[in-house]
């Protein structure tokens, strides 16, 4: 199985990035997930994804003067829910907290998009949201107790300076040893490479875990070498990436030495999405084992 920890549609262009082209709509998002794509010779397509709005969408509505904070969150989280709706089988619903909307707000708010809505994940932002993690403690203790409490996992967002640097999240981290924090993007984004960071935390605390997108391809290969197999996720960041990219990072290390280690295929399905799966609940679901059983899957 194969699942993507961080996707964004939208029915709107991301309001912060302002891409370019139309908006990525979840229709959109499914097309491309379809691919196929070649994995060790094997058409594949990514089975489910995680989705929430674009970070740029989530700042908006609070700035308009207009809205409350309540409004503004199910206003930000709208498209992303009538997705969820939608493609059941395809979508995982992803909550993004804004504190900034009002912490009691965005408590309640977790706990209505977990338990009513059967959301698996929630997102933070701090770069975005302007926010440091190791000292805004009034605003995230009690986000992530409540994620606690519900037993759902927290996606941090990392690479970007000043406030989404990894080690600032050591803190809490290490506060709520119950929650499974999932480091986005491997530490690396648009302000800078961080990526041993969040290797580093992986392989002292037990409660952290590294999405592979955005890393480098050698540190990835020089990571697997040593992380616990279960501390590998795959994630794309779709948009603006494109998936195939870093399935294919991942596929590499299936290689031989030097760009690859070996890796065989079970662990290679792993990282690609029953680590995820085994994390909310869902059976893994075996590597196919031929050409011919990944065309039938595919067409079934």
């Amino acid at each position: 199985m194969i699942i993507d920890t961080s996707c964004y549609p939208t029915n709107l262009v991301d309001l912060a990035w302002r891409h370019d082209g139309d908006p990525f709509t979840g229709e959109r998002l499914i097309e491309m997930m379809d691919g196929p794509f070649l994995i060790n010779g094997k058409p594949r397509r990514i089975d489910k994804a995680f989705i929430q709005p674009p970070q740029g969408n989530t700042i908006y509505t609070y700035t308009d003067g207009v809205k409350t904070g309540t409004e503004s969150i199910d206003a930000y989280m709208a498209y992303t829910v009538e997705m969820v709706k939608k493609y059941p089988e395809r979508f995982i619903g992803c909550f993004v907290y804004n504190p900034r909307c009002g912490v009691e707000n965005g408590v309640n708010a977790i706990d209505y998009y977990v338990r009513k809505l059967g959301f698996k994940m929630v997102q933070f932002q701090a770069n975005m949201h302007a926010y440091r993690p190791d000292r805004a403690l009034d605003w995230l203790r009690p986000a992530l107790a409540k994620c606690a409490e519900l037993g759902v996992l927290v996606k941090l967002h990392t690479g970007d300076g000043p406030y989404s640097i990894p080690t600032e999240w050591v803190p809490m981290i290490k506060e709520f040893p119950t929650v499974n924090f999932i480091m986005a993007h491997f530490g690396v984004q648009t302000g800078g490479v961080y990526c041993f960071e969040p290797f580093q935390l992986a392989m002292d605390l037990p409660n952290v875990y590294c999405e592979s997108g955005w890393c480098l391809q050698s540190r990835i290969v020089e990571f697997a070498k040593v992380l616990p197999k279960h501390k590998i996720l795959f994630g794309s960041d779709t948009p603006p990436n494109e998936p195939g990219m870093w399935l294919r990072l991942l596929e590499v290390l299936c290689f031989d030495p030097p760009q690859g280690l070996n890796l065989d295929e079970d662990t290679l399905e792993d990282y690609l999405g029953n680590n995820t799966a085994r994390m909310i609940g869902l059976e893994p679901t075996p590597v196919p084992k031929s050409v011919e059983e990944a065309k039938a899957l595919l067409a079934a």
